[in-house]
């Protein structure tokens, strides 16, 4: 089951969100969401089965039966059919007779329609953001932090400075020098984690 905002449900079916509202409204669509409000989740064909309305393979998303059909039907066989027509740019024209490629494009083009829709949900719910951004926006808080304690690392130096009758300039550098080695070495073991990092199950499972 495909479930799908109201905004994305409305593209599907070629409606305005108004008309889906008034259609949840009027209880035409009784049982054939889960939720309320903008958590409200529809299941694309027991909509259109409740509208009367036929759905076409571009939107039978999910449906393995149909990539497997598709998958079955490109065997040796395959061959014997005219090569598509080369165009422009290398891109290559199926064959008017190639019901199986036709077929193969089309479950193709759903079920990455399927993976745009489930990235839209996500995004709608607040699960997913653009990653640049917040690396950026990590980055920035990152630096102005480092540079708050380096700060309080020269208020320091001086304070020892003064207490013990020691050069200020002397145990700020060797502050300043011993921090930024720690950090160098923090930086190099959490930069190996990273690389071995893998995806967790509940990303594997998103398939985004």
């Amino acid at each position: 089951m495909m479930e799908l905002t109201a905004t994305a449900l409305a593209q599907q079916l070629n409606l305005s969100k108004g008309r889906i509202s008034q259609y949840v409204a009027e209880g035409k669509l009784d049982g054939c969401f889960e939720g309320s409000g903008r958590q409200r989740r529809f299941d694309l064909e027991k909509v259109a089965d409740a509208l009367g309305r036929k759905l076409d393979p571009g939107q039978m998303m999910g449906n393995g039966a149909t990539t497997q059909k598709a998958l079955q039907g490109l065997d040796g066989s395959e061959a014997a059919k005219p090569a598509g027509k080369k165009h422009p740019g290398g891109a290559t024209r199926l064959a008017d007779d190639d019901g199986d490629g036709y077929q193969l494009a089309r479950t193709l083009k759903a079920q990455e329609e399927a993976r745009r829709l489930r990235r839209q949900n996500a995004e709608a719910e607040g699960r997913f953001v653009l990653a640049s951004e917040v690396s950026l926006q990590v980055q920035k808080m990152i630096g102005q932090e480092v540079a708050e304690f380096e700060t309080l690392l020269r208020e320091a130096a001086r304070r020892l400075a003064d207490d013990h009758a020691l050069d200020f300039k002397t145990v700020r550098k060797t502050l300043i020098d011993m921090w930024r080695a720690h950090r160098a070495g923090r930086a190099g073991k959490l930069g190996a984690v990273a690389k071995t990092a893998e995806m967790t199950a509940k990303e594997k499972d998103a398939d985004i």
